[in-house]
């Protein structure tokens, strides 16, 4: 089994560095995986967005036509890549930043207000990290225990003082999207 996803927002928004943590996940669990940034040249500020494939077998493409699961960190990502997601994928939506609600209704929609749960975390750049939770509660390629475990091996040392955060805002994500917290 294969499954597609794309994060897409605003370079600063943590877009590479949740697609990297998703990857990094199905390696470390024995699938093949791809990980494909892009960003514009303005970086912080300009687009961003990464292709993450895991898969059960060797990945023939790292380019994903109709993924079946996308974040959507602003509303021209939502323009963008709401068309693209497969029927019956997810599409996860920063309702923080988006004024419209999704037009499609083939696909499991999470509107999920990212900034204002990572600001009651104690970090608004956490918002990353809750939208993987969604994704991944709505996604079950993974699970939880998986994503938290990749993310405590691959964390980089310098950043280490924020893991607990990052651990927090995965579950707060992941408890938002099974509809436990508002």
């Amino acid at each position: 089994m294969q499954n597609e996803f794309v994060f897409a927002g605003f370079g600063g928004q943590g877009v590479l560095f949740a697609g990297q943590i998703l990857a990094f996940a199905g390696m470390d669990a024995g699938k093949a995986v791809t990980w494909m940034p892009s960003y514009g040249p303005e970086m912080r500020g300009g687009t961003a967005n990464c292709t993450v494939i895991v898969a059960d077998e060797e990945i023939g493409s790292p380019m994903s036509k109709h993924p079946n699961g996308v974040i959507a960190f602003n509303l021209p990502s939502l323009d963008k890549y709401e068309p693209l997601v497969a029927p019956g994928g997810v599409l996860v939506v920063n309702s923080s930043l988006v004024n419209r609600p999704p037009e499609r209704k083939d696909i499991d929609v999470v509107m999920i207000p990212a900034q204002e749960i990572a600001e009651a975390i104690g970090n608004r750049r956490l918002i990353n990290m809750v939208a993987l939770g969604a994704l991944i509660q709505k996604t079950p390629i993974l699970s939880l225990a998986e994503l938290e475990q990749s993310l405590t091996t691959h964390l980089p040392e310098r950043h280490r003082r924020f893991l607990p955060g990052n651990i927090e805002a995965i579950r707060q994500g992941a408890a938002f999207a099974r509809g436990e917290i508002k």
